[in-house]
């Protein structure tokens, strides 16, 4: 994959926004992916090689929306599920400024191409949020258990984590009457708002989101695009992949282009 960048924000040397340095700039960085490279081997095929990802490069901010566009093919999920950890990249560096969990502690960056298995998931607990395509939970956990479940992880008192989820699924408009249900048997549209719900409920500094109005209807798509605002408002760094323009436009403050990697076999 080759990338460009295109801002679709208001440009920061407008008044009001002259006074930003280079050091706050750079004090903002929350996330910054160096280089990466990745490639699928598939073994049912001899080994055959699949080139998806070519020297990337991005740098997100806290308050930064970056929508990922490009064609089917691209990169674009493959790159979200290297950022998270998912994928471990060929060549390249993810860096993800980490604050621990234990009063006191610093910020440090940590490096998920090389870190411990035990850093990542500290990193995943308080600082890096994913909301995926798809809602993967415990069957028979039930809706509300399963949105207020990173707060309780967090150390929020039951009242705290159980309120702020009544708040999100109401505001997803998720029916009361199914909040004591599991979801396994809800709709798609449903799930995924719960899903939603899931993801934001803990505040993320760093969000990555992987097509989060999919399965919505118009009135849902506008109520998560709301949820996505207040969260860059509030300081999270988004990286997100909105195949619906107008939710694009609304959350996104510039956007990375992506396009598929061209394969050498000779």
């Amino acid at each position: 994959m080759s990338a460009t960048t295109s801002f679709i924000s208001p440009d920061t040397s407008a008044p009001g926004h002259a006074s930003i340095s280079l050091a706050t700039r750079e004090h903002d960085v929350m996330l910054r992916a160096q280089g990466l490279h990745k490639t699928f081997c598939l073994h049912a095929q001899g080994g055959a090689t699949i080139p998806a990802l070519d020297g990337v490069d991005l740098t997100v901010r806290r308050g930064e929306c970056v929508a990922l566009v490009g064609p089917s093919g691209a990169g674009k999920s493959t790159l979200l599920r290297c950022l998270y950890g998912n994928y471990l990249v060929g060549a390249g560096r993810i860096e993800i400024r980490h604050r621990d969990a234990l009063p006191g502690d610093g910020e440090r960056w940590v490096d998920l191409t090389t870190a411990s298995a035990r850093d990542v998931l500290a990193v995943r607990r308080t600082t890096l949020g994913y909301v995926s395509q798809f809602l993967r939970v415990i069957p028979r956990v039930s809706t509300l258990d399963i949105v207020a479940e990173p707060l309780r992880r967090l150390g929020h008192a039951e009242g705290d984590a159980t309120g702020r989820a009544r708040d999100l699924l109401a505001r997803l408009n998720i029916p009361e009457r199914l909040w004591q249900l599991a979801p396994a048997t809800f709709s798609g549209g449903e799930q995924q708002r719960i899903n939603i719900a899931r993801g934001l409920i803990a505040a993320a500094p760093v969000l990555l989101l992987d097509e989060p109005t999919a399965s919505l209807d118009a009135r849902n798509r506008a109520v998560v695009a709301e949820l996505i605002s207040e969260a860059r408002a509030a300081g999270s760094a988004i990286v997100g992949i909105f195949h619906d323009e107008a939710t694009r436009d609304e959350v996104a403050t510039r956007t990375l282009a992506m396009r598929p990697v061209l394969r050498n076999d000779h």
